[in-house]
């Protein structure tokens, strides 16, 4: 039997300030050479640094609108979740495959379920070995990035406490508090450790403290997670990172609103976690263009596409993890793929009108329909 050829489609991104793509000249040459149809909206790549020349040459075809490509492809592959004012373009038995997030927003889980499309996320793919490889690289990016931007803010004209990360001989460095050890965590931990400020990191998993207090420079301190550790390292904390990640879930608020009078006037919360919900009660998204408030004199950071701001790194580093997954969904649809691939099933959140994340369909009180039971 000849294989399936199906028409792959990359719409530009349309949330604010977010310059990724999700497929790089390469990856249209790989689609085009098994004999699939790529279709890129004009001038989806230029925030990457990717032109349309670029995909031209490599067999793309060019389309002008996103309406086009959505309304021509049977799979859509992105980089962030569809917006609001793409939710009409979604089509029953159309895949798409992204970061959906969706613990985070009730009303688009209920979009893409009526819709009829089947949902791959990017965020609850699981290897062998139960890591999650499409998460891990913007983790990477963004981890790395909630230093630099926690620097910036602390800065007195951005709002903060006037404070330089790494101190000067004969002043104090900051104190940076990072909640999760994970790739975000490690990641903010090195960075801010390499600059030179005093690092807490704080987690409940102690084999994972015991291997980073042993590969940390001396200046990062790991702890373990329990409410007195953790608002009595919130009492000293110039920089809080939240990065705290339950796969597919709704991200707990470890830390109260009652919490942030114990801590510094002016300092800064960066929280990364933002995507799931948020690790920080008082968080609530933002955007590149306004990325901060101010709530009981704490300054909040909580843009929901950090890894956006630094486009080519960030699409570079996404595509070398998401193109195997994307030829394999090309080549052999959604039922075979998912059929034969663990990694595959475990990123369908909805199909055919179904929750089939358990995290997911639990954050929301929606019924959960084992995909087992649906093939």
């Amino acid at each position: 039997m000849p294989e399936k050829k199906l028409v792959v489609g990359v719409p530009a991104e349309i949330k604010n300030h977010e310059y990724r793509v999700a497929l790089t000249p390469v990856g249209v040459d790989e689609l085009c050479r098994a004999g699939h149809m790529v279709l890129i909206q004009k001038d989806a790549g230029l925030g990457s640094g990717i032109t349309d020349q670029d995909y031209l040459r490599h067999g793309a075809s060019i389309i002008s609108t996103g309406e086009e490509v959505w309304a021509r492809a049977e799979l859509i592959v992105k980089v962030k979740e569809p917006m609001e004012s793409e939710w009409h373009l979604m089509r029953k038995k159309q895949i798409i495959f992204t970061y959906f997030h969706f613990a985070a927003s009730e009303n688009l889980t209920r979009a893409v379920m009526k819709s009829g499309a089947t949902a791959v996320a990017y965020e609850t793919i699981r290897d062998s070995s139960g890591h999650l490889p499409l998460l891990t690289p913007m983790s990477e990016v963004a981890g790395r990035m909630s230093i630099q931007e926690g620097a910036k803010y602390l800065e007195r004209p951005f709002e903060g406490r006037g404070i330089l990360l790494g101190g000067v001989p004969g002043v104090a460095p900051a104190n940076v508090v990072i909640l999760g050890a994970g790739i975000v965590g490690s990641n903010a931990a090195k960075v801010a450790a390499g600059l030179g400020a005093n690092v807490t990191l704080l987690d409940i998993n102690l084999d994972r403290l015991r291997y980073l207090d042993d590969v940390m420079p001396k200046n990062v301190t790991t702890l373990f997670s329990d409410r007195h550790s953790l608002r009595n390292s919130l009492a000293t904390a110039d920089l809080l990172i939240g990065a705290i990640l339950i796969p597919g879930a709704k991200a707990p608020h470890l830390v109260k609103r009652e919490d942030l009078k114990i801590m510094p006037p002016r300092s800064v919360i960066i929280d990364v976690a933002i995507d799931q919900g948020g690790c920080v009660e008082t968080s609530r998204p933002t955007t590149h263009h306004q990325p901060t408030f101010i709530i009981d004199d704490i300054v909040h950071y909580c843009v929901t596409n950090m890894p956006g701001a630094v486009g080519r790194t960030s699409t570079f580093a996404l595509t070398n993890v998401t193109l195997p997954f994307i030829l394999q969904l090309a080549k052999m649809g959604i039922e075979d793929a998912s059929a034969n691939s663990r990694a595959i099933a475990s990123g369908i959140n909805i199909y055919e009108e179904k929750i089939t994340n358990l995290a997911v369909a639990q954050t929301f009180g929606l019924p959960f329909s084992p995909l087992s039971g649906l093939n």
